[in-house]
């Protein structure tokens, strides 16, 4: 990965446009100590290798993790805003929570560029509602995010803790998006059974729920649920492209072109070059590229409107 990029990012119009529209990656991050950003996990992590040599708890999964620190003096948002110039990613969704100094620094300089989201943890009640009100308030975050593994307790998707969080983002008009499927890290997977959706669906029918990491080895149930509830969506965060569940695959060219969300996964886990490199070789139909990979995610984060926070009109 280059190390140093041009001061001035290029303007909307001569970025590159491999797919022909301005993606919009709806998981992405900055390059920061993953000592700090994997803290609360680390705690319930109880096999050796996950705890003495992992640098990322789900490292197993993933070969050629990118660098968790920025080389040198290499402002960590300078280098995402060149890796997303370089790929035709116009719009990335950062966790605030995962770093409040530098996500906030991000949105604050390139407010066109990345919008924000919040890690809530619905284990410490009526403050956990608070730090979102919060983070809304300060940041204009425009989604939630849960991931019930990670929780110290874990919470299953249908947990009563998990009901406030939700209300609330109903009440703000923001998505939430919810780690669904066998986790990676080695801890237990049974609170993200993907059949738990069905009931937080029928309680809470203008929720807008997006699914993350795979929803595996539940994804026929994924669609299923997904033809079934109009509000419910899917994202393909954590996965490299060539690795997309076909049954995924199957639903976007169908019925489905308007429910699949193109996420990533840098610098987690996957560079923006392998993923955009495989994701040419996925088997979309011509008219659900610009859905999957930017008119989707505008909906389903309220950017639409006016275009990705920045006043660009949706193809």
């Amino acid at each position: 990965m280059a190390s140093q990029f041009p001061t001035d990012p290029p303007a909307a119009s001569d970025r590159p446009r491999p797919f022909g529209v301005g993606v919009v990656d709806t998981m992405i991050g900055f390059p920061q100590d993953p000592a700090a950003l994997y803290r609360q996990i680390r705690t319930v992590l109880r096999d050796r290798q996950s705890r003495d040599e992992f640098e990322m708890p789900a490292q197993y999964m993933f070969h050629d993790i990118p660098a968790g620190h920025a080389d040198g003096d290499v402002d960590p948002v300078a280098l995402v805003l060149g890796e997303m110039d370089r790929h035709g990613v116009d719009v990335g969704l950062v966790s605030v929570s995962a770093n409040e100094e530098l996500a906030g620094r991000a949105l604050a300089e390139h407010p066109d560029r990345f919008v924000g989201s919040w890690s809530c943890d619905p284990n410490r009640g009526m403050d956990g509602i608070r730090d979102l009100v919060r983070a809304h308030e300060k940041w204009g975050v425009r989604a939630a995010s849960l991931y019930p593994h990670g929780l110290l307790p874990q919470l299953a998707i249908d947990a009563p803790q998990m009901y406030p969080v939700y209300a609330k983002c109903v009440e703000l008009g923001i998505p939430v998006f919810v780690t669904v499927g066998i986790a990676g890290p080695r801890v237990p997977s049974m609170v993200q059974r993907v059949e738990l959706i069905d009931q937080v669906m029928y309680d809470f029918p203008e929720l807008v729920f997006v699914m993350r990491h795979g929803a595996e080895p539940w994804t026929d149930l994924a669609v299923k649920l997904m033809l079934k509830w109009p509000n419910l969506y899917y994202s393909t965060s954590a996965f490299a492209p060539r690795y997309y569940p076909a049954e995924i695959i199957d639903y976007a060219n169908t019925r489905g072109a308007d429910k699949i969300i193109y996420g990533g996964y840098f610098p987690m886990g996957l560079t923006l070059d392998r993923i955009m490199t495989e994701l040419a070789q996925v088997p979309l139909k011509d008219h659900v590229w610009p859905n999957f990979l930017r008119n989707n995610a505008l909906r389903v984060l309220g950017l639409d409107g006016a275009g990705a926070a920045g006043g660009r009109e949706t193809p």
